[in-house]
């Protein structure tokens, strides 16, 4: 295996390889899990009253799902890292757009989930009261949700320009199967024009297109990285 025309050790970049498809395929379940717990990365539609009922109604699940969140996000994080150790050699500055995007993904996500927290006495208290009087504790708690959804908009801006420039290495340093950069270029592209659209037009549903796209990157990408780079 070589970098920039050098002999590098296999061993190195073996593990960096296996570790990052691992993490590709960690986060990807993590994701799953924190669906099926009641984390949602992104609602469509706003009913804070039937949210807040469903959170106070098992408040420990929901909990659950934000620690799951925070494993995830840091997973990213840790992500992003292992994939510019392993591929920046081969183009340095689409490495460095790489960790600045996905690293400013991650971090735009941390930056939600204190807020989100906060669901968690907003549904107690919306619990104890009748009337107007949950209309307060309701309208609080649409503005959590329009504030996360906004800021994970943001997030998958940045995710489609990172994996933009990591597939584009992917397809120039015959690291991998090229196939699977140019997969990535598109799923990039779909997350990038459909989150954009979105931004404007709230009820666009293109951007559905590209999350299947990126799940069949993602899931390719790791397990080739996970299993081709110890056979």
């Amino acid at each position: 295996m070589k970098r920039n025309g050098g002999t590098i050790g296999v061993f190195p970049l073996v593990v960096e390889m296996v570790v990052s498809g691992f993490l590709f395929l960690f986060i990807l379940v993590l994701n799953l899990v924190m669906g099926a717990l009641g984390y949602l990365m992104e609602k469509d539609d706003y009913d804070p009253n039937a949210d807040l009922q469903k959170i106070n109604k098992n408040p420990r699940k929901f909990q659950l799902g934000i620690m799951l969140a925070l494993v995830e996000h840091g997973s990213v994080i840790a992500l992003t890292i292992m994939l510019f150790i392993a591929f920046s050699p081969y183009n340095i500055i689409l490495g460095i757009v790489w960790i600045i995007f996905r690293t400013g993904e991650g971090l735009i996500q941390y930056i939600n989930e204190p807020n989100y927290w906060r669901l968690i006495e907003i549904a107690r208290q919306y619990s104890l009261v009748s009337g107007a009087g949950k209309n307060s504790w309701s309208d609080l708690a649409r503005s959590i949700f329009k504030t996360k959804d906004t800021r994970f908009k943001f997030a998958m801006i940045c995710w489609s320009i990172g994996t933009l420039a990591f597939s584009i290495v992917l397809v120039t340093s015959d690291v991998v199967p090229q196939i699977i950069g140019w997969l990535g270029i598109v799923a990039s592209v779909l997350v990038g024009f459909g989150t954009g659209i979105k931004l404007v037009k709230p009820r666009f549903k293109f951007e559905v297109v590209g999350a299947l796209f990126a799940m069949l990157f993602e899931v390719i990408i790791g397990g080739w990285l996970l299993f081709y780079s110890i056979i």
